[in-house]
């Protein structure tokens, strides 16, 4: 009984120490996932359908407030943030590969863009 006890609990310790999985986007039999460069992503998944970037403001570090102007124009600037829309096919979600500093920050996936 203790070892089936102790089993279970170490069964239980590795599931809650795993890292949680990042979300990954799946082409031509290659996966593209965060930390991948963007020739990384045009090499495994080929041309977006559509591509946008925009210059998301720069937070206060561990806050959720902006750096406010004059400074944030003069001292800190914006950080370009680029998207790219890959449309999977029928009966497939689209999926919105965002980058920053020329890096996959996040995979999302839905029905329409946000």
């Amino acid at each position: 009984m203790k070892s089936i006890l102790a089993a279970c609990l170490i069964v239980l310790a590795a599931l809650h120490a795993s890292p949680a999985s990042a979300e990954s986007l799946r082409c031509n039999g290659y996966s593209a996932s965060e930390g991948d460069s963007k020739i990384s992503v045009l090499y495994k998944c080929g041309q977006p359908l559509l591509k946008d970037n925009y210059c998301a403001p720069v937070y206060y570090s561990q806050t959720l407030q902006t750096v406010p102007e004059p400074f944030a124009s003069a001292y800190v600037p914006c950080q370009q943030v680029e998207e790219w829309l890959y449309e999977r096919g029928p009966g497939q979600l689209t999926a919105i590969v965002r980058f920053r500093g020329s890096v996959v920050q996040s995979i999302r996936y839905g029905r329409e863009p946000h």
